[in-house]
C-alpha cells in the first residue's frame, strides 16, 4: 500500500472521553487488552491519548497508537558523562538543559487484517508530522519502549537506542530525533 492509498483508505481519529473500541486483534494479548479495556481509562485520567486508524468504508479499526508526554533527561543515563555525550551532538551550548521534551509512543498495534501493509510505517510518519508540521507543543524527541521483536522495525525507521542499560530486557528504550526532519 502506498502512502496515497493509505490516506484514501484510512482515517486517523482520536478516541475522545467516552469512546471505546469493542473489537480488535493484533496477535498480542497485551496490546489487544489496552485498546479494548484500558485506553479509555488512561484517557479519562489524562495519562495518554489513543488514536485509531479506521477503514473509511467499513469503520473497522485497522490499527491504533497511544501517545503521552515524556522527556529524555540525565536520569536516563548511567552517568552525567553519558548524558553530556548524548546532548553534545544534538544541541548548541545555549540549549544544554537537564531534560528535553519528548512524546512517548505508549502502544502501537496493527490488526491482523491490516498487517504487512506498511501501516505501521505510515503511523510513525503521521506522528512525526504531528509534532513537526502541526506542532502543538515543544517536542524534540519521540520515545518508545520497543518490544524485542519490534526493534528491527524501529531501527529501519531511524530510531536509536537511548542507552545500553536495558540490553537484556523485554523492551528497549529507543528514540527518534525530530530535528532530523527539519
Amino acid at each position: 500500500m502506498t502512502r496515497e492509498e493509505f490516506q484514501d483508505r484510512c482515517r486517523v481519529r482520536r478516541l475522545d472521553i467516552g469512546d471505546s473500541v469493542s473489537v480488535f486483534d493484533c496477535y498480542d494479548e497485551d496490546l489487544n487488552d489496552f485498546i479494548l479495556n484500558e485506553a479509555s481509562l488512561y484517557r479519562n485520567a489524562l495519562l495518554s491519548v489513543t488514536y485509531v486508524v479506521e477503514d473509511k468504508i467499513t469503520d473497522e479499526v485497522l490499527a491504533y497508537f497511544s501517545l503521552s508526554n515524556d522527556k529524555i533527561s540525565i536520569s536516563d543515563f548511567e552517568n552525567k558523562t553519558d548524558f553530556n555525550r548524548f546532548r553534545k551532538h544534538k544541541f548548541t551550548n545555549q540549549k544544554r538543559l537537564r531534560s528535553y521534551p519528548a512524546i512517548k509512543i505508549g502502544r502501537l498495534a496493527i490488526a491482523k487484517s491490516a498487517q504487512r501493509q506498511s501501516i505501521d510505517t505510515y503511523l510513525l510518519e503521521f506522528i512525526e508530522d504531528f509534532f513537526t508540521v502541526d506542532n502543538k507543543s515543544g517536542c524534540r524527541f519521540i520515545t518508545v519502549d520497543a518490544y524485542a521483536d519490534a526493534i528491527p522495525f524501529y531501527i529501519k525507521n531511524n530510531y536509536l537506542f537511548l542507552n545500553n542499560d536495558d540490553e537484556d530486557n523485554r523492551t528497549r528504550v529507543m528514540y527518534f530525533d525530530l530535528a532530523s526532519l527539519l
